[in-house]
């Protein structure tokens, strides 16, 4: 069963981490982002803290694995804050995993939110603590250049409470979404996945995705055509898109090299399963308008009308 955690609210104490990459390597251009961050954030009601790792660049890090993985579990301990949200993405979160103490994590479910390289995250707190987690837009990354309003109000969804408690009933997508196989199904199960690349790479560690069961969602972001069928291989050889109930594939951003060669919706047609529901294009990942996903929630697939539920 999992953790519905607390929805955000008008006042609510949010921390800002960064437990992937750096805001900037310039300590100058560090503090403006976060002053731009400060104010979108509280334009949207909240009182953000910003950790330490917010401030910091280790190369290509936002801080040492020993910083980052402190910020998460002070941002969870502390009673005093009632949601973490993560600042950017880019690249280190499976650095630090095995520094997280998800025992205790798990007895203090508050709402989280990121994408991209904070899958890895999602994965482990989804799985290891049984908590909902929210995949949808960042602060630095996006927010502060400006969004749409339809990802706006997906993300004020995410935030709020509107998706969860069965209050949305369909995910329209602003993209236009087909099924990859021309007969209709549907499938239930609890969503999981995020970045295609994260997702593929947690295979055969102890924070390695778990798909029995479930709608899987998968997206990237400037991956080769060959690279993306590399890491979907993977994943059919591991036996997780024949333990799933589902598939969701989302942008593919920039992921043209090779298109002409071997289009992607081929690789899709050659490696995901035949005997499932698979709905691709779904305006969900590294591009805009994105909407949001609630990560561990109970959903049904049904790919003849193309839509995802809330449950």
């Amino acid at each position: 069963m999992y953790i519905t955690p607390r929805p955000l609210f008008k006042g609510a104490h949010v921390a800002v981490i960064a437990p992937a990459g750096p805001i900037s390597q310039d300590p100058n251009e560090r503090e403006e982002k976060i002053h731009a961050c400060d104010k979108v954030l509280r334009d949207l009601g909240l009182e953000p803290y910003f950790y330490p790792s917010c401030g910091q660049a280790y190369g290509y890090l936002a801080g040492s694995d020993e910083v980052r993985a402190r910020d998460v579990m002070e941002a969870f301990l502390d009673p005093t804050i009632d949601g973490i949200y993560c600042i950017r993405g880019g690249y280190g979160v499976q650095r630090m995993l095995d520094r997280l103490d998800f025992d205790e994590i798990k007895k203090h479910p508050k709402w989280f939110a990121g994408y991209s390289d904070i899958t890895a995250l999602h994965i482990s707190l989804n799985q290891l603590c049984g908590l909902v987690t929210y995949h949808t837009t960042m602060p630095s990354t996006e927010l502060i250049q400006g969004v749409d309003d339809y990802t706006m109000e997906w993300l004020k969804a995410a935030m709020f409470g509107d998706l969860t408690g069965g209050l949305i009933d369909e995910l329209p997508s602003a993209t236009p979404v087909k099924s990859l196989w021309e007969e209709g199904r549907t499938a239930e199960g609890i969503l999981c996945g995020g970045n295609l690349s994260l997702v593929s790479s947690s295979i055969g560690t102890p924070y390695g995705i778990d798909t029995k069961g479930k709608i899987l969602f998968l997206e990237d972001v400037h991956e080769a055509i060959y690279r993306l069928d590399g890491m979907l291989n993977h994943m059919r050889l591991a036996g997780l898109f024949e333990d799933c109930e589902g598939i969701i594939m989302g942008y593919y951003t920039d992921c043209d090299a090779g298109k002409e060669i071997m289009p992607l919706e081929q690789v899709f047609r050659d490696l995901l399963p035949k005997d499932k529901p698979v709905l691709i294009g779904y305006s969900c990942g590294h591009a805009r308008p994105t909407m949001s996903l609630p990560l561990g929630a109970n959903v049904r697939l049904d790919t003849a009308s193309c839509t995802l539920a809330v449950l």
